[in-house]
């Protein structure tokens, strides 16, 4: 087998990667523990490098060809989940940490996963790249603002603190990344086979070390955070393909604008409650949790997604009776 389809096939085993190591981690936490602390930031920037480094200017400048799509898009995401994720914390009755943690993995951008469900399911690449790019680029000032919009009463946040974090690990490296496309192209190229891989591993290893770091935790409430983290990212499918479809978006780009939306950035999540969300009596973040699990859950659930679509389009076309 070409290097090449072996990398693609290890790389679109993203969710089966995440649920094994997240698996591993409640049995032997020790082993992925390590990867904790500056570890996980640098993870993240070195996963939002990765995705600077797939986009050109020419990306951003492509939102002037499908206005419509992307507005939908950019509206949906930053509405429907924030609000979603709010009103499941309340409906299931959520300790205030997690519920705060699911509102904080609700109010951030398009997952880095999503461009690869996105060409599973055989929807709009294009448009996943460009939603991608602006709600990450959006989430400098949309995530901050509307966590403490939804959770500033229950909770002290520092939205100053969570504007420059997500400026660090968000825009800079996805600005470095565009940069490096622009001026080094031909490394680039060497390099970006191999990207989407790292990313992933990284992905993995983040909810891995968050899980094996509060394994008791999440234990004690695995049925209750698990159907909200669940309800959250399929309601943010749905949601977001029924707004779509709705609007007269043509199939392909009612498909996109549902993985967007019900495709988190969860690694964002993970190092955002890491670093503002500390509980000040035991020194636990266990807002990092509902991020760590959303990471696994929307992943599964996009790729059940885009598998369902692709045999959608690969079936026969049902044959009509005619009397004989």
């Amino acid at each position: 087998m070409p290097p090449s389809r072996v990398l693609g096939w290890l790389t679109n085993a993203f969710p089966l990667w995440v649920l094994v190591l997240c698996g591993l981690a409640l049995i032997a936490p020790d082993g992925f523990t390590w990867f904790r602390g500056p570890w996980i930031v640098w993870g993240l920037a070195v996963i939002m490098l990765g995705m600077g480094l797939t986009l050109t200017l020419e990306d951003f400048a492509a939102v002037r060809t499908m206005p419509k799509a992307v507005g939908i898009g950019f509206a949906a995401q930053y509405t429907i989940m924030p609000l979603l994720g709010w009103s499941l914390g309340v409906a299931f009755d959520l300790p205030t940490e997690y519920a705060v943690g699911l509102v904080l993995v609700a109010c951030c951008p398009g997952g880095t996963a999503s461009n690869v469900v996105t060409f599973i399911a055989r929807a709009d690449v294009c448009l996943s790249v460009v939603m991608t790019a602006c709600s990450t680029l959006a989430a400098m000032v949309m995530t901050p603002f509307l966590t403490t919009l939804l959770v500033g009463e229950r909770v002290p946040v520092d939205a100053l603190g969570l504007f420059k974090s997500t400026v660090q690990v968000v825009f800079i490296p996805v600005a470095l990344g565009v940069g490096l496309n622009r001026f080094f192209p031909r490394a680039v190229r060497s390099v970006l086979p191999v990207a989407p891989l790292v990313s992933v591993v990284v992905i993995a290893l983040i909810c891995a070390s968050i899980i094996g770091l509060r394994v008791e935790e999440v234990k004690a409430s695995a049925g209750s955070l698990l159907a909200a983290v669940a309800c959250l990212h399929l309601g943010g499918f749905a949601l977001g393909y029924g707004l779509a479809t709705l609007l007269k978006l043509p199939p392909a780009r009612s498909r996109t604008v549902s993985i967007e939306v019900g495709m988190q950035n969860s690694g964002l999540g993970v190092v955002l409650a890491n670093k503002h969300f500390v509980n000040p009596a035991t020194g636990v973040a266990l807002a990092a949790v509902p991020c760590a699990i959303s990471a696994v859950m929307h992943s599964i659930i996009g790729s059940l997604f885009a598998a369902y679509w692709r045999w959608q389009d690969e079936r026969p076309p049902a044959r009509l009776k005619t009397d004989n």
